[in-house]
């Protein structure tokens, strides 16, 4: 899915196309200023994992071995790369998701929220690099993001934490965090983590686990993380841990605006104004049955999060506003996803 990202530590957001092309608009303020004509089709970037393996021997140079993870075929890929040695090195895309459609459903006696959605994963993502660690009590954890956590509080840390227990493997990483996807916006971005992190000790480990066995494991440690071990596109039902691969019904090239504003919204705050009752009633099987049959449109892009995320977050409430008045068109659907706004056109 081709993704156009806008975010901002500042007032003004800048709407740009995945690359170095100039912004399709910009807001400021009060007001969005859309710039010209241009089609954002035009930006295509494939949806995926790249992963480069590096391993060597005494008797060798280095090899480098290059592997892109297919979200449409992970088990026949990772077969590929897993037949392989045990690399050295590992630097993986990690990518990011949206809730096309979010249905709360019911309040669990756990206090935890039982939903169904409909998850996507776009091209906005980090990049990981692992490397095998001299030392062999703890993980090292860098990143050019600031106020992330560097300690077991990461998912990346609580990963292979979980990997360790689970497998019995000895091995401890050195891991560089390259953050592109902004924190707390409500994207995935942490659990995508994860479950890279998750997929990369694995391969140091020879692969002694399955897929299904880690997505198995990564309900333990977070909701949503078990998606990003799916095809791309998901239904998931329970915490969100309940994965039902389907197929895209997004074409992987779509362009989308992503918009955030600056200021932070509390998931447990949004969770705490929800009231059950005056939720949507519509059923989620049917908004996913439209959407495979049509596409997505307006009408479909539910998210029973979002009153009480306005109440949390007027400004998101005016973005979103302010995107539907500025709208000529372009856009078959504006709707909100995490803490962010999301602009969709099948053009």
């Amino acid at each position: 899915m081709a993704f156009m990202a806008a975010y901002s530590s500042f007032a003004t957001f800048h709407v740009h196309t995945h690359g170095s092309n100039p912004p399709l608009a910009t807001f400021h303020g009060s007001q969005l200023k859309w710039k010209g004509r241009r089609n954002p089709s035009s930006c295509k970037v494939r949806v995926g994992f790249a992963a480069k393996a590096m391993s060597s021997d005494s008797n060798d140079s280095a090899k480098q071995m290059k592997f892109v993870y297919d979200q449409m075929e992970p088990m026949e890929k990772c077969k590929q790369l897993d037949t392989s040695p045990s690399p050295h090195s590992l630097s993986l895309f990690s990518p990011s998701k949206i809730n096309v459609f979010l249905r709360i459903t019911n309040k669990r006696p756990d206090g935890f929220h039982d939903l169904a959605s409909l998850f996507h994963v776009i091209s906005l993502g980090d990049t990981i690099k692992f490397s095998l660690s001299p030392m062999s009590t703890k993980d090292s954890l860098s990143t050019n993001a600031q106020g992330v956590p560097l300690d077991d509080r990461n998912l990346i840390i609580k990963a292979l934490n979980l990997y360790r227990r689970k497998t019995g493997f000895k091995q401890f990483f050195q891991i560089q965090l390259d953050k592109k996807v902004p924190t707390g916006a409500g994207l995935g971005g942490g659990s995508g983590n994860a479950a890279t992190a998750l997929w990369a000790a694995n391969q140091f480990n020879n692969c002694v686990a399955s897929v299904k066995e880690l997505q198995e494991w990564a309900a333990e440690i977070g909701s949503d993380i078990s998606f990003f071990f799916s095809h791309g596109a998901a239904y998931c039902t329970g915490r969100g841990e309940v994965v039902q691969d389907i197929p895209p019904p997004i074409s992987l090239d779509t362009p989308m605006v992503l918009m955030k504003p600056q200021q932070e919204c509390s998931t447990a705050e949004v969770y705490k104004r929800f009231q059950l009752n005056k939720a949507s009633t519509i059923d989620p099987l049917h908004l996913l049955e439209e959407i495979s049959n049509n596409g997505i449109s307006q009408n479909v892009c539910i998210n029973d999060l979002e009153p009480p995320a306005f109440e949390v977050l007027p400004s998101l409430k005016k973005l979103k506003q302010q995107v539907l008045g500025a709208n000529r068109g372009q856009y078959n659907a504006v709707f909100m996803s995490g803490r962010c706004i999301f602009s969709y056109s099948k053009r």
